[in-house]
């Protein structure tokens, strides 16, 4: 029986850009940063409420895991917003919202009343987007 998801794989175009927009804007920890082989590492984040959810911030690269047309691709469909689309929870949204605009986090839709709660819409430096959310 499955008892519990761990890891997430964000597919990010810069690992050191993506480390600085979860740590230095979005304030996650990192859990894990460690080198995996000639010029490939490991790197997890997690909310800081939730460490047990590590984020991997997966690059783009072409090696191991993607060969050169399919990297090509890939970084089309991230920096498209292809694969973004999750959900983070803040206890008081517009606060929130514009701790993260002063820090340089772009949105693409402002706070709004929806049927579940309070949300905005943001998007990470490769593209993905994500909802954040003050639920009811």
């Amino acid at each position: 029986m499955i008892t519990k998801l761990t890891h997430v794989c964000i597919y990010v175009l810069d690992q050191d850009s993506a480390y600085d927009f979860y740590v230095n804007k979005l304030g996650f920890k990192v859990h894990t940063d460690a080198p995996m082989g000639p010029g490939m590492r490991w790197l997890t984040v997690c909310p800081p409420e939730q460490p047990e959810l590590e984020l991997t911030l997966f690059p783009v690269v072409e090696g191991s895991t993607f060969n050169k047309e399919t990297v090509k691709i890939m970084t089309d469909l991230v920096k498209k917003g292809t694969f973004g689309a999750g959900v983070f929870t803040c206890n008081d949204l517009l606060a929130t919202y514009e701790e993260l605009k002063s820090k340089g986090v772009v949105f693409k839709k402002e706070p709004t009343k929806e049927f579940y709660g309070f949300e905005a819409l943001f998007v990470d430096d490769s593209g993905n987007w994500f909802s954040l959310s003050q639920l009811n």
